[in-house]
């Protein structure tokens, strides 16, 4: 039941269920988020960071990325001997208020790093870069304006960088043929892990939303009216993800948590085999897909940007679900 802080009345569901509990396997993966002195270990024949629990994710064995809930967090090491410098331009707005760590840092950069200069275009670098200094690290906002024709162009000007790093996790804003193209950058790197924990947050009170008929009981409240009624229960829903990612599986974290059964859509299926979270895992293939909408209650995408999603939960898609279906979209409008 859920009760109602604006006099104490409840409201009863119409439902009672008794659900088995799972048993979930204890798995392992190795934290990939590493110093370099943790890459002299692996060297040495030691692990670094173990994580062992219902939330590693088998993903990590396999790609490299720094998450929020799952790896260990670190200060800025006291760095006291600088083998590389870092000389750092920003493709970004001037004013982008996210961006202030760097772009206002006051003196709080690690040693050896340096910024050399903000811009949302390639022309403006020529008069911040002192002579004789080759920058070697891009950091690229989405607040630049026109960053798919800005990001070749500056690759192609600074042909001394090494590392381009994006601040969001999505890089669909960037994406071009000419930097599919480029062979002279050594790192690509993105925020594949940031949003994801809120995005899950997001995803339950969606589904509370709806199952607990929030816009009632906002009604009620403001006429101040108590009256009872039915909420259904988030136990024992089927919640499909298209789009088994970070974003996704940080969203069936919670979901499992309430008790949902877990259908899984990715491109890769094997890479769930050792999934304690996942009930059920399909290919991205269309009838796939459409299995995913007619089994699930709640529908949550949050597959990224690109040329194969694009459209992907169509008109077809929403023929295939259930009449009371809720569908909540993480990620792009165009998938």
């Amino acid at each position: 039941s859920l009760l109602s802080r604006n006099g104490g009345k409840t409201l009863s569901s119409s439902r009672t269920r008794f659900t088995k509990v799972r048993q979930t396997p204890r798995i392992t993966a190795i934290s990939s988020f590493s110093s370099s002195s943790d890459n002299n270990d692996n060297n040495n024949n030691k692990t670094s960071s173990v994580i062992s629990s219902l939330r590693a994710d088998p993903e990590m064995i396999r790609y490299k990325y720094w998450n929020r809930e799952e790896s260990e967090s670190r200060q800025h090491l006291c760095v006291t001997k600088v083998n590389h410098e870092a000389h750092i331009l920003s493709l970004s707005a001037l004013d982008d208020p996210p961006n202030d760590a760097l772009h206002k840092h006051n003196g709080t950069l690690p040693m050896g790093a340096t910024l050399l200069g903000i811009s949302p275009t390639v022309e403006e670098f020529a008069d911040m870069i002192p002579e004789g200094i080759q920058p070697n690290v891009l950091f690229v906002s989405p607040s630049c304006p026109n960053a798919s024709l800005e990001l070749p162009k500056l690759l192609e000007r600074y042909p001394s960088l090494e590392w381009v790093h994006f601040r969001s996790a999505g890089i669909d804003f960037v994406v071009s043929p000419e930097l599919s193209a480029n062979q002279s950058v050594k790192i690509f790197s993105n925020a594949k892990g940031q949003f994801s924990s809120t995005l899950a947050e997001y995803t339950m009170m969606a589904c509370s939303y709806f199952a607990k008929n929030l816009p009632r009981l906002i009604k009620q409240k403001s006429q101040k009216h108590w009256g009872k009624y039915n909420v259904d229960e988030l136990r024992g829903k089927t919640m499909g993800i298209v789009g088994y990612g970070d974003i996704g599986r940080a969203c069936a974290k919670l979901a499992h948590v309430y008790g949902m059964r877990i259908v899984a859509l990715r491109r890769n299926p094997d890479l769930c085999n050792n999934d304690p979270l996942c009930d059920v895992v399909l290919g991205a293939d269309k009838e796939s897909l459409h299995t995913l909408c007619r089994e699930s209650d709640y529908i949550v995408c949050s597959a990224p940007s690109t040329v194969e999603t694009r459209g992907m939960v169509g008109a077809e898609a929403f023929e295939n679900m259930k009449e009371n279906a809720v569908f909540i979209n993480l990620g792009r409008g165009p998938v």
